[in-house]
């Protein structure tokens, strides 16, 4: 998922061109994007397209963000996934574990089936703070999302200022490898800024992020560039997992691949990286 195209959820015209996008997956919003007095006409658009053969028979990952646990209208909004080929549900403001298994328990209700995962907002100071713990609640929960536009503008902390962005990204990171959940980069709020956009994918990438948020199509390019896997590490990381079962099937568990000393960490990043990269 090296590209996440954001689309509203209220604006069905759009649909079919995301589709037709290159991003690798969509991000139908239910939340911010769409008025208090149009949630209703929103779910109904967004169900009849994920229902569509088009969306069926599409290979980008569709992923919905719903409404926060609480709110009036999340129970609403996990009914209208039902059927359907979403595979994520994005959670926004989680608090703690105790919304993961809520907001499990609430799939269950709505009859979503288990391969439905969950990807979780981590956007105030207190779910970054207890962000390991909501990405380990469950094991519905594949990764988690940095908010950087919720965790920093309240707190009047500078977007722009790289060592605050990459503060919080590590944490973040940090976060996912202690859960083994995968971690993906926010939002970047300036569309004309290109230079700003590339500037955070790449410290995103740098610290393990799968890929990064777009708000418009012309951030996908940069957003595919910057996370397309690199060929020689992914053949790197087949040459050190075919390794390791030879030297596991002789009773060591360090070995040398290409002139390097590989050992248990090396090996773990991989199989992180043939996870991110599978075959074509």
């Amino acid at each position: 998922m090296r590209s996440k195209l954001f689309v509203p959820g209220i604006r069905p015209e759009l649909f079919a061109k995301a589709l037709a996008s290159a991003a690798d997956a969509l991000s139908i919003d239910l939340e911010d994007a769409v008025p208090e007095n149009r949630k209703d006409e929103a779910r109904s658009e967004v169900g009849r397209f994920l229902r569509s053969a088009e969306a069926r028979s599409s290979d980008k990952l569709l992923i919905v963000r719903v409404n926060p646990i609480g709110s009036a209208h999340f129970t609403a909004d996990l009914d209208t996934l039902k059927g359907t080929s979403v595979r994520l549900v994005n959670l926004p403001k989680p608090q703690g574990a105790g919304d993961v298994l809520a907001a499990v328990q609430a799939m269950d209700a709505a009859g979503l089936a288990g391969d439905t995962a969950l990807l979780a907002n981590i956007e105030t100071p207190g779910a970054l703070r207890r962000a390991a713990e909501i990405a380990a609640a469950h094991s519905r929960v594949a990764g988690l999302q940095l908010g950087l536009g919720d965790l920093f503008e309240p707190a009047c902390i500078d977007r722009r200022t790289p060592a605050n962005v990459h503060a919080a990204m590590f944490l973040l990171s940090m976060a996912a490898a202690e859960a083994g959940v995968f971690c993906c980069d926010g939002a970047f709020p300036d569309i004309k800024d290109a230079d700003g956009f590339r500037a955070e994918a790449a410290m995103a990438r740098a610290l393990g992020f799968i890929g990064k948020s777009c708000i418009h199509p012309s951030q996908i390019a940069a957003a595919n560039e910057i996370f397309q896997p690199d060929p020689a590490l992914i053949e790197q990381a087949r040459r050190i997992v075919a390794a390791a079962d030879d030297a596991a099937a002789l009773g060591r568990a360090a070995f040398v691949v290409d002139g390097q000393m590989i050992d248990p960490p090396f090996l773990q990043r991989a199989r992180r990286l043939l996870l991110a990269s599978p075959r074509k």
